[in-house]
């Protein structure tokens, strides 16, 4: 079967099923009675149930929590394991984020790449696979969750009510494949004392604090020092406004994933160097800047640390301010080969003063498979086969997958080495080319796990 032939006659139906997909805004929104996420999530999860049912294969809706379309007969069951839902788009774009739309070899639309057209892709290799008159003596069934940005309850919920997966992938990281993902842990840093009259930034845990609004004092720091002091930083535009009795600030940095937050420019953490270059006394400016900084290596709280696989990671995604205290969520991601006991102990020192204080609230292990293990190599296999490229390596990451929430699966694809399709960010976008790419990859990796 020349796959590559059948998927480029097949692009415009994938692409107009992916505008199905995207025009549906799946950021999880308040809970109701049948849709645990909201109604965009459910709206997204019916229509992809809806499109599989079309092209075929068997629908199931697991209570708006998630669904899967599925083919095959047996015990076993192979996974591709995708979400749905998406982060908010934010300001900025230049299309309409929930209208696919198709310019210069590239489609551009909130979820095109993470994950809604690696669903997409994953369906059409089902279909592939089938329509190929192969034997399919394993279930191959395509799960589709709605909450994977937002605490991935989801698959907790199918790991309870759901058949267990055999084995498998998600297609919500990188190609070659990845063998490892970095620990996660999640904290919150609060105010004790502070003169700071409001501070709020940030949209997502998991991604960089971007743009931040502050207001102090006007008797608490010097206008034209600030601005100075503005100007040393590396963020893309800031403002300090005098009004009567204070000072409003807005400074806009640079988004970037919460695993690669050296990428971004953190709002928040630029404007509270600045407060502190312009001479402001204040003890929660101390304590951000002595425990959270502008660094992104968790230096401040104890846990600067690296292995062969990485170095750990750590981002403040969120400020904002309630009756009178400043919350700042902290993201981290730790290296493969420290454990969750290990890092709670480095940081439990560090995390109280004066000052402020900081809570952890939640600790997830690192996951992580041998780069020989017979999972990994079917999946770098396919992809060697369809790519040639041999040059990439199957990797560790600091992003949290669906492989630390469905045992026996780990990410795969979707995204090609050197290519930045603006996850998280403004004018996320796909190739198209690698949108067919991606789609032969699935296939020969389902024909490889079949013979297994």
């Amino acid at each position: 079967m020349n796959s590559i032939s059948s998927i480029e006659n097949l692009t415009d139906d994938m692409l107009s099923h992916l505008a199905r997909l995207v025009k549906h805004n799946s950021v999880q929104g308040p809970a109701l009675a049948d849709k645990p996420f909201g109604e965009g999530p459910a709206a997204a999860l019916g229509e992809a149930l809806c499109i599989a049912d079309e092209m075929g294969f068997s629908t199931v809706n697991m209570e708006n929590y998630c669904g899967y379309a599925e083919m095959g007969e047996g015990q076993d069951i192979i996974g591709v394991v995708a979400h749905l839902d998406v982060v908010p788009a934010g300001d900025g774009w230049d299309t309409d984020p929930f209208t696919l739309t198709r310019k210069e070899g590239r489609v551009y639309g909130r979820g095109v790449s993470d994950d809604k057209g690696a669903i997409i892709a994953a369906l059409y290799a089902m279909k592939l696979l089938r329509d190929s008159g192969q034997p399919i003596r394993k279930r191959i069934r395509l799960l589709m969750g709605c909450n994977e940005e937002s605490g991935s309850e989801c698959m907790k919920y199918y790991v309870q009510h759901g058949e267990p997966i055999t084995t498998g992938f998600t297609p919500d990281g990188y190609f070659p494949g990845i063998h490892g993902e970095k620990g996660l842990c999640s904290m919150t840093a609060y105010s004790k004392n502070t003169h700071i009259l409001s501070m709020n930034g940030g949209f997502v845990t998991n991604a960089v604090c971007s743009h931040c609004v502050t207001e102090v004092p006007l008797t608490c720091v010097d206008p034209v020092k600030l601005e100075a002091a503005f100007a040393k930083t590396p963020l893309v535009s800031s403002s300090v406004t005098v009004l009567k009795d204070r000072l409003h600030i807005e400074a806009q940095g640079t988004a970037a994933h919460a695993s690669t937050p050296d990428l971004g420019v953190n709002a928040a953490a630029y404007t509270m160097w600045a407060l502190k270059e312009a001479g402001m006394q204040d003890d929660f400016v101390d304590f951000y800047l002595s425990h959270l900084g502008t660094d992104c290596d968790g230096a401040g709280i104890g846990c600067k640390f690296a292995d062969d696989y990485g170095a750990l990671t750590f981002n403040n995604g969120i400020v904002e301010t309630k009756d009178g205290t400043i919350r700042c969520t902290i993201d981290i991601r730790f290296p493969v080969t420290l454990t969750a006991e290990k890092l709670k102990a480095m940081a439990t020192p560090h995390l109280e003063d004066a000052q402020g204080r900081i809570e952890i609230q939640h600790i997830v292990e690192p996951l992580f498979y041998p780069e020989d293990s017979p999972l990994v190599q079917d999946l770098y296999r396919a992809y060697v086969e369809v790519t040639g490229d041999t040059s990439h390596k199957p990797m560790v990451i600091g992003g949290g997958t669906y492989a630390k929430s469905i045992p026996g699966i780990i990410a795969f694809g979707c995204e090609f080495p050197d290519t930045d399709n603006h996850i998280h960010d403004v004018n996320e976008s796909l190739d198209i080319h690698e949108f067919q790419m991606q789609t032969a990859i699935y296939l020969k990796a389902l024909q490889n796990m079949l013979a297994e």
